[in-house]
């Protein structure tokens, strides 16, 4: 019996061998959401929860193979991307996506940061998104550290949050949802600046969690929701809603040296 074929979305990042973050993490997330997912891996990272251990990059002519083959197979609704690696793969991506795909909503999460802290993109790098990739994105999801990475200020409170979020908006020419989990708080707020409208989007902050790839999923949940067609607030609620029960019930496992891995629940 023929059924009816779902929503598709494709994610531009690297490959997380914990399976916690990168295009697995958005896979499990497109999955959960019902959303048919797609995936150009740009670099391979051997990593788990709380450790980055090496970074390799894919060839940029590959990372845009991959897009091209997709683009003229799928009907795609929505793209994301993760970690882009180098200031070629980003000026790559960002070229194909308008050679290829250049009226599909974009959601550009600049993986700057490990969760570790651990710098994952140059200068230079960050340089080509702002002038390259930024330009052509329906949404970009930073959080406070890559917000600060972009602008060149601290970001302390939920006052110079707004701020932030207006400023990156204005430089960037495009929506911005600036996340703000990092700020301590009874709650994680984040807030959407877009079309000269703030929107505020809140949840209970959940301690204790040593998990990675919620910024991953958070991105690709909002893209799953645009390739459902839904607005894009709407596509940020559905994510924040995953996000937060995703983490609420995460998984956890006694790691070899002691320590506690978690692991987000992707069930929706």
């Amino acid at each position: 019996m023929n059924q009816t074929p779902p929503p598709v979305a494709l994610t531009i990042a690297g490959s997380d061998s914990s399976a916690g973050a990168g295009i697995q993490a958005d896979l499990k997330t497109f999955a959960a959401l019902g959303v048919y997912g797609l995936n150009a891996v740009t670099c391979v990272v051997a990593e788990v929860p709380g450790k980055v251990s090496r970074i390799q990059p894919v060839v940029a002519d590959m990372v845009r193979e991959q897009v091209q083959v997709l683009a003229t197979s799928f009907p795609i609704g929505a793209i994301k991307t993760g970690l882009l690696c180098s200031s070629d793969i980003v000026a790559t991506v960002a070229r194909a996506i308008v050679d290829l795909a250049p009226n599909t909503p974009l959601v550009v999460d600049p993986v700057i940061l490990a969760t570790t802290g651990d710098r994952l993109l140059d200068a230079d790098a960050v340089a080509t998104y702002a002038s390259e990739l930024f330009p052509r994105a329906t949404l970009i999801t930073p959080n406070l550290d890559e917000a600060t990475v972009l602008l060149g200020q601290q970001i302390q409170d939920r006052q110079a949050m707004d701020q932030a979020a207006r400023a990156l908006a204005q430089k960037f020419g495009t929506a911005v949802l600036l996340k703000g989990g990092h700020l301590k708080g009874k709650e994680a707020v984040d807030l959407l600046f877009a079309n000269n409208e703030l929107n505020e989007f809140r949840a209970p902050f959940v301690r204790g969690v040593a998990t990675h790839g919620t910024g991953c999923a958070y991105s690709a949940a909002i893209a799953a929701g645009l390739a459902a067609r839904l607005p894009l607030v709407a596509a940020i609620q559905q994510a924040k809603d995953f996000v937060t029960a995703a983490i609420a019930h995460r998984f956890r496992w006694p790691s070899a040296s002691g320590a506690n891995i978690d692991a987000l629940n992707h069930r929706p």
